[in-house]
């Protein structure tokens, strides 16, 4: 009797799992909502079998995975879906048949999906990665445009791409307190070369793309007290974007707002759909040695890196990618143009400009690692009209730096510190040939 159940046991345990195998285990699940997009991760020591397709009236997805165990991992995937999540309403998980486990995405509207496979990489196993994108994404700029407007005394502009006021336009009554803000810097100390005669400074809103670097997947350098890179640039960039919007003739835009994966040619692409000024992408590094501190400047180069060190921390940026989870099978057409367009020296000439200006006013707060603005080949760097940096505002690495990356008020004076770099740059390079402003009565 005894032998008869356990045959019958047997049996019934190769139904379920797939021949010759043990089911695939998931050790992980995890979700990432954004405006830009949702992600949802299965991370598994073996690669998973899937199959995916679309519903209508209501919206859903359908996702088939083959010879996977309904685990612990999968069985709370429907507790990770928020009520704010823009995309997708709720998952639904359970045995559809034998050697399949099925989910069911219910969705809150159209949306263009992307289902692919990661290699294993840094801490993770394979990743089976949904990407879940709108159908009709929103137009970047008009996003900003509706964004509340920058008022500047009793007149309001507001940044956009087309309308451009004639050349004898007359200047605005507050023109004096605009021409002054841009000649001082955070201390109220006068900024050598500034002037308030200058058309750019009385004319147009700036835009200024902030993007924080790494985020989701992509958690960064971490620090010997558990802090995370992605959280302490998101930080700092909100900070950045904060003191701009209240500068009276600039407006900040956070390339990521959340913690969220955006693939480093995106980035790029992103500063580009909503024409910005300048582009500064924020990071809080980590070295093999503790002891290793001080900020940073870097800017693209065309002939090589300046230093093994700058070398090596661009190939570490540029990993970025791999770990965060790019679908290889998605071609970027910007990012081939970007690599095309290098031949331009001018962008380059103006990123060195700006670096300089920033790498000295973080120098007025923190030890600088190198006394001078380093160049290498950061991938993000790359727009071919953007003057574009990258800040290392510290070592997460090192203690000490590591507990005053995560305090409010050091936030607020490295924020500071790149808006006056910002500042002074504008003020000796008007970035005349940008779009003006349209003047709002």
């Amino acid at each position: 009797m005894l032998r008869a159940a356990l045959k019958l046991f047997t049996l019934s345990l190769l139904l379920w799992l797939p021949q010759g195998n043990a089911a695939i285990v998931v050790s992980s699940s995890r979700v990432w909502p954004a405006k830009d997009y949702t992600r949802l991760t299965l991370e598994s020591k073996q690669a998973i079998r899937h199959n995916m397709f679309d519903l209508s009236n209501p919206e859903r997805l359908v996702i088939d995975l083959e010879g996977v165990g309904l685990g612990q991992a999968l069985k709370d995937l429907s507790k990770l879906i928020g009520n704010d999540d823009p995309y997708i309403k709720s998952v639904r998980v359970g045995r559809f048949k034998p050697g399949v486990v099925r989910l069911v995405l219910d969705l809150k509207a159209e949306v263009k999906p992307q289902l692919f496979v990661l290699k294993p990489v840094a801490e993770y196993g394979y990743r089976l990665v949904l990407d879940v994108y709108p159908a009709h994404p929103p137009d970047p700029l008009m996003a900003l445009l509706e964004q509340p407007k920058t008022s500047i005394g009793e007149t309001e502009v507001t940044p956009t791409a087309t309308s451009q006021p004639a050349e004898n336009a007359p200047v605005p009554d507050d023109t004096p307190h605009m021409a002054q803000n841009m000649s001082t810097d955070k201390n109220g100390k006068s900024i050598p070369g500034a002037t308030a005669n200058l058309p750019e400074m009385r004319a147009r809103t700036l835009i200024i793309a902030i993007d924080a670097g790494h985020g989701g997947e992509d958690p960064g350098a971490r620090g010997r007290y558990g802090s995370r890179e992605k959280n302490v640039t998101l930080a700092i960039a909100r900070k950045v974007k904060e003191l701009v919007d209240n500068e009276p003739n600039m407006r900040g835009v956070l390339i990521r707002d959340g913690d969220y994966f955006i693939p480093l040619a995106e980035r790029v692409n992103k500063a580009s759909k909503v024409n910005a000024d300048l582009f500064i992408s924020i990071h809080a590094d980590a070295f093999v040695k503790a002891k290793a501190r001080g900020s940073s400047v870097f800017a693209l180069s065309e002939h090589g890196a300046t230093s093994t060190a700058a070398r090596w921390l661009a190939k570490k940026e540029n990993e970025a990618d791999l770990i965060g989870g790019v679908n290889l099978a998605v071609k970027d057409p910007y990012l081939a143009r970007t690599l095309l367009d290098l031949s331009q020296t001018a962008t380059i000439s103006d990123s060195m400009k700006l670096a300089k200006h920033v790498l000295n006013e973080l120098g007025d707060i923190n030890t600088l690692h190198r006394g001078r603005v380093e160049q290498a080949g950061f991938a993000v760097l790359k727009s071919p009209e953007i003057p574009s940096i990258l800040v290392e505002t510290a070592f997460i690495s090192n203690p000490s730096e590591e507990r005053r990356l995560n305090d409010d008020n050091y936030q607020m004076k490295l924020a500071k510190a790149i808006l006056g770099g910002i500042k002074r740059y504008f003020a000796q390079n008007p970035a005349l040939s940008k779009p003006k402003v349209a003047q709002i009565n």
